[in-house]
């Protein structure tokens, strides 16, 4: 049977930024051109023949953003036949977690940060994606741990506890949260006290052991929260 078939395939990077005072954020670009010329949008774009798809997120992300982004996981792939108005698109979306103050966004390329809850109108069905990709960092933590791409080398526990609540958008349990991380191993106490600016008891700072924290990535953890 000959099945007729004119598909093009995309990607797009779905890239969480953090930080303490601005929380949970997302990278987007706003489009020069038609369709939604004008709207932001996640980067990405169009595979070329000769690449593979994780060089092709690495290029697209790199080509609209200006930034380089060492480390991006498949998330889910999306077909619908009416999402793009031009032609049929499958676009196989990424995601990854950096730290926004680690580069520094060119002024020639229009990009920003927005908070995961004050997003602007998106093009395409890129809300349908960031919906999943938040969803899959909410899940993601109950198996795997984060923080060593979004925390300085150094923090306070608390920074810790303050990543994980923002993330799952919910209280969570402080009493038992340092007792069930650090039985993990992946996190290391150090002898040094964070500075603080007004009265109060200084906490010892933490940082990851790496070893411990990607094997930790690697073979997977139950952590409940």
């Amino acid at each position: 049977m000959t099945v007729l078939q004119n598909i093009k395939l995309a990607v797009d990077a779905v890239v969480f930024g953090y930080t303490a005072t601005e929380g949970l954020s997302l990278l987007l670009i706003k489009r020069d051109a038609s369709p939604f010329k004008g709207t932001w949008a996640l980067p990405g774009g169009l595979v070329k023949d000769d690449e593979s798809l994780e060089n092709a997120v690495e290029r697209g992300f790199r080509e609209e953003t200006g930034v380089t982004i060492n480390y991006l996981e498949q998330l889910y792939s999306f077909g619908q036949p009416e999402r793009d108005p031009r032609n049929r698109v499958v676009s196989i979306a990424y995601y990854g977690l950096v730290r926004p103050d680690g580069f520094n966004l060119q002024a020639s390329i229009d990009a920003a940060w927005f908070n995961v809850k004050a997003l602007p109108a998106l093009a395409f069905d890129h809300k349908d994606i960031i919906n999943i990709a938040i969803g899959r960092l909410k899940a993601k933590i109950t198996y795997e741990p984060i923080g060593f791409e979004l925390l300085d080398r150094k923090f306070p526990f608390s920074a810790l506890e303050k990543l994980y609540q923002t993330v799952l958008d919910r209280p969570i349990d402080r009493r038992n949260c340092k007792k069930k991380i650090m039985k993990f191993g992946f996190l290391e106490e150090t002898k040094e006290k964070q500075q603080l600016k007004g009265s109060g008891r200084p906490g010892f700072l933490y940082k990851f052991d790496e070893k411990h924290y990607f094997l930790s990535k690697e073979e997977g953890i139950n952590f409940e929260i």
